[in-house]
Parts: C-alpha cells; sequence; structure tokens
C-alpha cells in the first residue's frame, strides 16, 4: 500500500529513552491520528494463532496464569538471542504491518485528524518506513536516556545498551529520516519544536 499523498504520514523512530512517544503524543494532540506499533504488538500477543505459535517454540512458561501471554518472560529469551527475536519478528511484523496499513487508509477518509503519525522503533528494521511520507529522529543524549530508561523502566547500563544493540544503528536511521528534533531539554521547548515541525509538515492541509 503506498500512503495517500492527502494526508501525510509521519514515521517517529529514535533511540531508546529519547522520548520519541512524547513527541508521537504531542503530534497527535495537534491533530494526527496516533499509530502506536508497539501498542499494536502487544494487542496481537493475545490472538489465539499467534498464542498458538509463540507455546509451540517457547513452551507453557511464557504464559500468565491466566493463559496469556506473559511479555516479561518472552523478552527474556528474544532480548539475549538474535535467533529468537527474529522469529518473533517474523512472526509480528507482517501482522503489525496489516494494522498499521487499515489505519492509515481509515484515517484517510476522516476529516478530524490532518495527518498520521507513526510511532515505531522499529520502523527501518521493519520496513514500515515505506508507507511513510515525511520520517522523523529523535535525539537526546545517551547519559540522558540511560537516566530515563533507568527511572522509567529500572533498567541498568547493560540492559538498556544490549537492547539497542538489536536495533539498526541510530547514526543510520538519522540519515535515512527526513527531520531530526531535539528532545534533551524541558517538556515546554519539545512542545514547541513539534509545533515548528508540525507546520512545517502539515501546513499545505487545513490543520497548519
Amino acid at each position: 500500500m503506498a500512503p495517500s499523498k492527502t494526508k501525510p504520514v509521519i514515521g517517529i523512530v529514535g533511540g531508546i529513552g529519547s522520548g520519541k512517544s512524547s513527541v508521537a503524543a504531542e503530534f497527535a494532540e495537534l491533530g494526527c491520528k496516533l499509530i502506536d506499533a508497539d501498542k499494536i504488538g502487544h494487542g496481537l500477543l493475545e490472538r489465539d494463532e499467534v498464542k498458538r505459535n509463540l507455546v509451540a517454540r517457547w513452551g507453557k512458561d511464557i504464559l500468565d496464569p491466566d493463559g496469556s501471554i506473559n511479555r516479561s518472560a518472552v523478552a527474556k529469551i528474544v532480548f539475549i538471542d538474535p535467533y529468537e527475536l527474529q522469529a518473533l519478528n517474523n512472526l509480528l511484523h507482517p501482522l503489525i504491518r496489516e494494522q498499521i496499513e487499515k489505519q492509515i487508509g481509515q484515517t484517510q477518509l476522516e476529516d478530524e485528524f490532518c495527518g498520521v503519525i507513526l510511532d515505531a522503533a522499529v520502523m527501518f528494521e521493519a520496513g514500515w518506513d515505506e508507507l511513510c511520507t515525511h520520517k522523523i529522529i529523535v535525539y537526546s543524549p545517551d547519559q540522558l536516556r540511560a537516566q530515563r530508561v533507568k527511572a522509567t523502566r529500572g533498567w541498568d547500563d547493560e540492559v538498556w545498551q544490549k537492547r539497542e544493540k538489536m536495533q539498526i544503528l541510530l547514526d543510520k536511521k538519522e540519515k535515512l529520516c527526513d527531520y531530526t528534533l531535539d528532545n534533551s531539554s524541558n517538556l515546554s521547548c519539545l512542545h514547541e519544536r513539534v509545533r515548528e515541525l508540525f507546520h512545517q509538515i502539515i501546513k499545505a492541509t487545513d490543520c497548519s
């Protein structure tokens, strides 16, 4: 599916702890439809066919007592073994893409939105960037990102760095993006930077 030129489809990437979800939320406040790829993926884990595939591969130890997938148990498997991570991605990424395409198509028909914001950490890894008309990378210094993930997720530096190494290098992602948005200051500054970029991208629409 090629993205419609009627409404921009803006993909957001960034290092872990960069604040890309905060940026995506700011765009949503300004009138964009927010598509959260992680949220879609979490929902797909409750599909019966997905559960069956994962249990067949990793056993029932990845299930909670109520029969739902324990995401922490899955994370402990896939984030120490790139081969297992790839297996998970091979299962989920096509299904996530279907949902992204569906939501983009629906949004093009809805007058209340002037664009789409796709929050997807692995946008390039999964090939979803081809659905986007514009791509933004959110920048924050490593030290600040490490502080954020420790405060919000309880990760130490080793866990954070191990997770990040599973993704494409940030320097490469930056070269593939159209814009870099600095999120190394406070929320007020972030709001202003997002608003400026929003008007730059959406200026041809009724929402500008």
